[in-house]
């Protein structure tokens, strides 16, 4: 276990692949830099991997004061066991009070990893993250500048606020598209600290033989238009109208967990709670009745146009634009619109 510091920096790890930063990572840059500022400490990122010093200068401009390479021919590519006993070293010899970690599929492997080697918990998951004062409900002791760890519980009908007083550093996946990311500032300047952890063979037991990377066929996260259907567009052939007027505008197709469930898309489609989450410039929700777990991955869309034959659908209590009537006359409708525009 680790000794608590409550003057610890404020940790994420910077995922990388092929010497690119991932999205996530630099979303969490700036909620780092929120927490470090609300402690009054320094905000860190933890960049492992083989000759990766060069993205130091990314992760900086995005509001990391200092930048933590541990560089290694060994950490070429991420097998658990070495990027997982480099973090441990990492955190064992610096104290940070906080580490984030994105909730990619890396992530998510990770992390549980070193929460058990270093008996700190972890939370998974995050849509939010604070810094509060939280009283112990037994005792009335007052726990100063815990991290408020909140995150969707039980089927996504309430949202959880979780703390780990007891146990450091204090540790979250976040998901990816929760956390707006801000605009980075070239200038800005900050520290590399290289370090050297000593990676012994008997970690490499998992040999990397080759590597085939498939390209994503979908990027729903950097789509500025989304049209997505729920389980009321009825059936998968009629679910061609969301791809017919997805193509109409130039945007990408969407489909709540129901029509996914329903075998009308594909799960790479689904955005909510347990899939996407996403910041179009315009979402047109078609046949979505606006479940508390779909909106949890849309909500912060810039413009968002609702299309439901039930003039009660929770839907509409977050649409700026509403459509009440039958997906099936409306879409036609706006297919021809849009094409007669065009």
């Amino acid at each position: 276990m680790i000794e608590k510091n409550p003057k610890g920096e404020v940790w994420i790890f910077a995922e990388q692949e092929d010497g690119k930063i991932q999205d996530v990572v630099l979303e969490l840059c700036g909620k780092a830099r929120d927490l470090a500022d609300r402690l009054g400490v320094p905000a860190g990122a933890v960049l492992p991997g083989y000759q990766v010093e060069k993205l130091a200068s990314v992760l900086i401009s995005y509001g990391i004061d200092k930048v933590y390479t541990v560089d290694d021919p060994k950490l070429k590519n991420f097998t658990s066991a070495p990027y997982a006993h480099a973090m441990v070293k990492m955190i064992e010899k610096h104290r940070p009070q906080i580490v984030l970690y994105g909730a990619t599929n890396l992530g998510r492997d990770l992390a549980p990893r070193i929460a058990s080697e270093t008996r700190s918990g972890m939370t998974a998951d995050c849509t939010d993250l604070q810094i509060d004062d939280v009283p112990d409900g037994k005792t009335g002791v007052v726990h100063k500048d815990l991290l408020l760890q909140i995150r969707p519980a039980f089927g996504g009908n309430i949202i959880a606020t979780i703390v780990n007083p007891e146990r450091w550093p204090q540790m979250a996946t976040v998901r990816e598209g929760v956390i707006a990311l801000r605009d980075p500032d070239p200038a800005r300047k900050g520290e590399i600290v290289r370090e050297s952890v000593p990676i012994d063979d008997i970690l490499m037991a998992v040999e990397i033989i080759e590597r085939h990377v498939e390209e994503r066929r979908l990027n729903l996260k950097g789509a500025r238009i989304i049209v997505a259907g729920g389980a009321g567009v009825g059936s998968k052939e009629n679910f061609n109208q969301i791809f017919d007027l997805a193509g109409v505008l130039g945007g990408a197709v969407g489909a709540s967990r129901a029509a996914v469930d329903g075998g009308f898309a594909g799960h790479e489609h689904q955005i909510g709670q347990t899939g996407t989450t996403v910041r179009p410039a315009l979402y047109i929700a078609c046949g979505i009745s606006g479940a508390v777990q779909h909106r949890a991955g849309m909500e912060e869309s810039a413009k968002i146009i609702a299309i439901n034959s039930d003039p009660n659908a929770p839907i509409f209590s977050i649409a700026h634009y509403g459509i009440v009537g039958d997906l099936n006359q409306v879409i036609p409708m706006m297919i021809k619109a849009f094409k007669a525009r065009n």
